[in-house]
C-alpha cells in the first residue's frame, strides 16, 4: 500500500480520498477549508499542515483544485509541491484547468526532475463517491502507466490520452459537450411539458432514444424523475453554475486559440453567466432550466 499526499479535499477530493483509504492506502490530506479537512478525516484521511506536510514521504501526490491559478500556486509557489516533494514522487493533477497552466506545470515539473501527469476526471460528485470516475491521463508513457495503479480505486475508466496536456484537452471538450447537452435537455423538458407530456413518460422515451445523454440520465432538471438530480433538492449544488461557467470558458478560450468556432458553446456560456448575474452562481448548473421556463 502507498502513502498518498492529497491537496484539495472539496466536493470531489473528499470522496475520492475516502475511496483510496478504503483501498488500504495512507492518505495525507490538506485543504484550506477546515470543514473539508474535518469531513475527510472522518473518512480516514490523515490531516496535515500545509503542502509540505502533504508531500512528505509520499509515493504520489494528487491535486484537485478549482482553477489554473490555484494549480500554479500549489505547484510552483515558494512553498509549493515542487519546492518540498522528493523528485521520486509521482505528481498527478486531477484539477480541470486551462491548457496553458497544464503546460506550465508539465514544463516546470520536468525541469526539476519530476514525473507529472495531467489526469482530470469526469463523473461528478456521484461518480467520486461511487468510485466510478473516468480519468483522462496525459503525459509521458511511463508516468501514465504508473499513475493508473494509484488511480484504480477511484475509477471505472482510466484512459491514456497521449502527451502532456491531452488529458486536459479531453476534459475540456467533454465538458463542452456536457453543458450543451444539459441546455438542450432543459429546453426539451420544458417543451415536452407544455405540449402535455407526462414528465416521466417523456424521460422514459428520451432516455432510450436519440435524445439520450449523461445530462438527461444524471442531471435531469425536472424534479421527481432522476434520483441523482439537483432539481429534487431545490438545485442545491452537485456542480455549481460558477464551476460550469469556468469549465465552458476553458473550452471557449481553447477554441479561440485554435480558431475553432463554438457558437452553441458560447450561447450556453451566456446562459450560465445570466444565472450568475442573478445571484445563482452557487446553485446547481442544471438550474439553467429556470431560464427556459421563465421562472427566473
Amino acid at each position: 500500500m502507498a502513502t498518498i499526499g492529497w491537496i484539495g479535499l472539496g466536493n470531489m477530493g473528499g470522496p475520492m480520498t475516502a475511496n483510496l483509504v478504503r483501498a488500504g492506502h495512507t492518505v495525507q490530506g490538506f485543504d484550506l477549508s477546515a470543514d473539508a479537512v474535518a469531513a475527510a478525516v472522518a473518512e480516514g484521511v490523515t490531516a496535515v499542515e500545509g503542502i509540505a506536510g502533504a508531500v512528505q514521504g509520499a509515493d504520489v501526490v494528487f491535486t484537485m483544485l478549482p482553477k489554473g491559478d490555484h494549480a500554479r500556486a500549489v505547484y510552483l509557489g515558494e512553498d509549493g509541491v515542487l519546492a518540498h516533494a522528493d523528485t521520486s514522487t509521482l505528481l498527478i493533477d486531477s484539477s480541470t484547468i486551462d491548457i496553458e497552466s497544464a503546460a506550465a506545470l508539465h514544463e516546470a515539473a520536468a525541469e526539476r526532475g519530476f514525473r507529472f501527469v495531467d489526469a482530470p476526471v469526469s463523473g461528478g460528485i456521484s461518480g467520486a463517491k461511487a468510485a466510478t470516475l473516468t480519468f483522462m491521463i496525459g503525459g509521458e508513457d511511463g508516468a501514465v502507466k504508473e499513475a493508473t495503479g494509484f488511480i484504480d480505486p477511484m475509477a471505472r475508466n482510466i484512459i491514456p490520452t497521449g502527451g502532456a496536456t491531452t488529458g486536459q484537452a479531453a476534459k475540456i471538450c467533454n465538458n463542452l459537450m456536457l453543458f450543451i447537452n444539459l441546455a438542450s435537455t432543459a429546453e426539451g423538458a420544458v417543451l415536452a411539458d407544455r405540449l402535455g407530456l407526462d414528465k416521466q413518460v417523456f424521460w422514459d422515451i428520451a432516455s432510450v432514444s436519440s435524445g439520450d445523454s449523461w445530462a438527461l440520465r444524471t442531471w435531469y432538471p425536472v424534479p421527481g424523475v432522476v434520483d441523482t438530480a439537483a432539481s429534487n433538492n431545490d438545485f442545491a449544488p452537485t456542480f455549481t453554475t460558477e464551476l460550469a461557467n469556468k469549465d465552458i470558458g476553458l473550452a471557449i478560450a481553447a477554441a479561440r486559440g485554435t480558431d475553432t468556432p463554438l457558437e452553441i458553446g458560447e450561447h450556453v456560456q451566456q446562459l450560465f453567466q445570466r444565472l450568475i448575474d442573478q445571484g445563482e452562481g452557487g446553485r446547481d448548473c442544471s438550474m439553467i432550466i429556470k431560464l427556459v421556463d421563465g421562472s427566473l
